[in-house]
This record gives C-alpha cells, structure tokens and sequence, in this order.
C-alpha cells in the first residue's frame, strides 16, 4: 500500500479574540469580509491596527506580526529557523526549520475568533444532516467564526484589509469523528476507508503539481478537500466507506471531482454561493481534468515515479 510522503509542512493558527465585531461582505463569495469593530475596542492596541474608515486591516497586523516573529527567531538556538519570504496573497507567515537532516516548514496564520453567529452566506451551506446529523450541524454552527488575514484579489482596491472565513477546526473535526454511526474506526468498531481516500487524493493532486507547477499552480489541496467532504454527503453510511473498498471509493471520489473540474463548478462546502472554481479558469481545470482521467485509466502511473 502507498507510502504517502513524509509530512514536511505544518499549518499553526495563531488565534486572537475578537469581540463584537461587524461583517462586511468585500465582494459576491460571501467569504471575504471587512472587519470592523461595533464599538472602540477595550484594548486599545487594536486601534493602530485601523484603517481611517474603522476597518481591521489585516496587512498591518501580519506586517507587525511578521517583524515579531523575525525578533524572536533570533533567539532560537540548536537549529536554524527563518522567515520565509512574503508570498503575495498568502495569509502565512512561513518559518523554515532544518536541523539536518530534518527540512520542514511551519505556515502560522494570523486568525480572529469571534464567538457569534455565522454570517448570512452559511445559511444553507454544511449539508451534512444525511452524514452526521441535524444534531452536529445546529453544534457546529454554534461554534466561533474564524477569520483568515486573507487578501481578496477581487477586491476593487488592493490595500490587503479583508479577511477570509475559515472552518478548518470544523473540517478537521468532521474528517477526525466522521462515521455515520458513532463507532466508526473506534478500536472494536468497523474501520472505513475515509481518511485513507482523503490522503491519497491530497498525495495525487501534489504529485500531478510536482509534475506540472506552473499549469496547476492554481489548485491546492483545499479543491479536493472540499471535494472528498461533498463525496461524504454523496455516500452517507460507513457501508459505501469500506476499509476493503479503498480504491473503489477513491476512484469515485476522483470521478466526481472530475465532473466538478469539467463543469468548472466546485462548491465551497459552507458557503453554498460560493464557487472555488472560477468560471475564467477554464482551461486550467479542463488540464487538470484530462490529467486525473489519464491516471484514473492507466493505473496511476504517477505514484510509482
């Protein structure tokens, strides 16, 4: 069975709360958000993070975050860390560790909590009552916002101010307890192939982006993720997961992802509005189409190279 590769990057979310703090939409996604506070904030460290208009501005909070992490950097002795140049776009900030013969990166993002109800775009997004219940959605949604310093590249002026929602934690939490009955893969439960499946989509797309970086440099593996959880909508019961059934399941989930790619259609999984596959893309999705359909056929020859 595949050896997926070595986890060499890791994603920190640095959380800092927030209290009653205004939305506004920056643009259709229903994702990208101006933040703003609803009244002057009781620390007053937060007012040098303001735009004139009252906005949060996530550029001068990564930038001061940035210079913080660069200081204490410094400090760290028995290996070599540094701060990774910024990307353009890219709410991390990224430290690169190597202690020989160790290489890895660490991706810290800059994250606000605010614990109130979610925005009007999730209303009908999360469909996962088939899966896991009405039960574990209405939990779900109880739970904080979080918001990614995130630039939005539809945003009519650049100035890096929006904020992107995240439900990474919710993710994680799905993909962690994801069996329709409670004993999924519990130590004497039946054990189902989901996490498997969802690895090896991940391992694929980062192989065929290995191969082919600049015509798929758009994807990430957000595309599958979002993918495989509309996959564990599709087929609900741990019965259609079978731990035996793994390349079944993983070629289903690849058929439908490449149904998503050919219609240039993917739906963010909280955010129905919200496609993550925009229509000017065309092309890039229809290579990436052909590319997964090559491998679906031929055995996955890119595995094994």
């Amino acid at each position: 069975y595949l050896q997926i590769s070595e986890p060499n990057e890791f994603d920190i979310m640095l959380v800092m709360p927030v209290t009653r703090i205004q939305l506004d939409e920056s643009d259709d996604t229903g994702a990208y958000y101006y933040v703003s506070f609803k009244r002057s904030p009781k620390e007053k460290g937060w007012l040098k993070f303001l735009e004139e208009d009252g906005k949060l501005s996530a550029f001068k909070m990564l930038q001061a975050l940035r210079e913080i992490i660069k200081q204490e950097v410094k400090n760290i002795k028995g290996m070599q860390v540094t701060v990774a140049r910024k990307k353009a776009g890219s709410p991390a900030i990224t430290l690169q560790i190597k202690k020989p013969p160790l290489e890895i990166s660490v991706d810290i993002i800059l994250t606000l909590e605010a614990q109130q109800s979610w925005p009007p775009s999730t209303q009908t997004g999360l469909k996962i009552e088939p899966w896991l219940g009405t039960k574990k959605r209405r939990d779900f949604r109880f739970r904080s916002i979080y918001l990614v310093a995130k630039q939005n590249k539809r945003e009519k002026v650049l100035r890096g101010n929006t904020w992107r929602l995240s439900f990474s934690h919710i993710e994680k939490d799905m993909i962690k307890n994801h069996g329709n009955s409670k004993t999924c893969c519990e130590s004497n439960g039946p054990k189902c192939c989901r996490k498997g499946c969802l690895k090896l989509l991940k391992f694929l797309l980062e192989q065929l982006k290995r191969k082919h970086p600049k015509e798929l440099e758009k994807f990430c593996s957000y595309h599958v993720k979002t993918a495989f959880l509309h996959s564990c909508v599709m087929w609900p019961n741990d019965t259609d997961w079978h731990l035996g059934n793994l390349d079944h399941s993983f070629q289903q989930c690849l058929e439908f992802f490449v149904d998503c790619l050919q219609k240039s259609q993917l739906t963010h999984f909280f955010i129905p509005q919200y496609n993550l596959l925009s229509q000017e893309d065309k092309a890039r999705h229809h290579f990436l189409s052909r590319k997964i359909s090559y491998e679906l056929n031929n055995g996955f020859p890119v595995f094994h190279e």
